[in-house]
């Protein structure tokens, strides 16, 4: 009898655990499609940068290498920011009580990654600037507001009118469907 109960759980959760490990298999797929995209983008984005602000080949590897040093800690805090937008979004769902304990250092967390980003700009500014020209290190912040611009317009047409996290979007319960400054 025991047996049999074992064998019963056993066929009933089959199902269920195959599914999972399908779906971390996907998990694991998408991210190194993410990745293999990101570094393309990234390829492309520095050739035409080179072309654009005329670097010399020792002002190219010095790029690269700031960029290289610099963009694990942005996608690290970036990916922090947007965990703490999403459970700011949990709590702010209409119709449920926010805690305010929580929206609280959800708040302090935004305002401290935003803060780490600022300075992380300010530390690949300054590094950039022993090897670039003002002129070239403005054209460079442009190129890469345009890209980032372009990027961000792009993730909105994948996801139609669902928001940043998936949401979808319209009008509030309760609202007329117009924005609100804050």
């Amino acid at each position: 009898m025991k047996n049999l109960c074992l064998l019963t759980l056993a066929v009933l959760l089959a199902p269920c655990l195959g599914a999972q490990q399908r779906d971390s298999g996907q998990q694991r797929d998408d991210t190194a499609q993410a990745a293999r995209l990101r570094a393309e983008i990234e390829r492309r984005f520095n050739d035409r940068v080179q072309d654009e602000l005329q670097l010399t080949s020792d002002q190219a590897t010095k790029l690269r290498a700031t960029q290289e040093k610099f963009g694990a800690r942005r996608r690290t805090i970036m990916a922090q920011q947007m965990e703490r937008r999403r459970g700011l979004d949990d709590q702010m769902r209409p119709g449920i009580p926010a805690k305010p304990d929580s929206v609280n250092k959800l708040l302090a967390g935004l305002r401290s990654g935003r803060g780490d980003m600022l300075r992380l700009e300010q530390d690949q500014d300054e590094e950039m600037s022993s090897y670039l020209t003002p002129v070239q290190r403005a054209q460079y912040q442009q190129m890469r507001e345009r890209l980032v611009q372009r990027v961000s317009e792009m993730r909105m047409q994948r996801r139609g009118d669902r928001g940043a996290y998936g949401y979808q979007r319209g009008p509030r319960p309760g609202g007329d469907g117009r924005r609100r400054g804050i």
